[in-house]
């Protein structure tokens, strides 16, 4: 390794860590399914179950504002975003996908703050299944990383 760098697997513990998840319901048995991956792979990596916080909202326009509600909070180490946006035949799948994701970084480079985006954006049902759970582990490997990263840097 280079530098003072501790490595990946020393920023994958999530003891001291207090995460916020917000999850879109629209299309909510695949978000269903990945805050369950998400929630099972934060309580792996030694997350305490009370300090997951867990929120749902209409659909993946609505993330942005209530992670933005959770980061001017100022008690969490990372936010993870959940949702799933499937392709329809109208212009309206790029708008969601483009806006919320859009809404995501933002807040994350204003607040200085991880937010780990799980917001799927597929073709169809079937894409969105297939990926759900691993993109639900996927969010809390990322969020409690990211939350290690920044508090080595900081």
């Amino acid at each position: 390794m280079f530098g003072a760098d501790k490595g990946i697997p020393n920023r994958l513990d999530g003891k001291p860590l207090v995460i916020g998840i917000v999850q879109a319901r629209f299309n909510q048995a695949v978000t269903n399914a990945l805050a369950k991956a998400c929630w099972d792979e934060l309580l792996a990596r030694g997350v305490q179950e009370k300090n997951i916080h867990h929120y749902q909202v209409p659909g993946a326009l609505e993330v942005p504002v209530a992670l933005q509600a959770l980061a001017e909070k100022d008690d969490y180490d990372a936010l993870i975003a959940l949702g799933c946006i499937i392709r329809g035949e109208t212009y309206h799948f790029e708008l969601v996908a483009n806006e919320s994701a859009a809404g995501i970084t933002r807040l994350a480079l204003d607040y200085q703050l991880p937010i780990a985006n799980a917001i799927l954006t597929t073709e169809n049902m079937e894409q969105a299944i297939a990926r759900q759970v691993e993109k639900g582990r996927d969010a809390a490997l990322v969020a409690i990383e990211m939350a290690n990263l920044l508090e080595d840097v900081g």
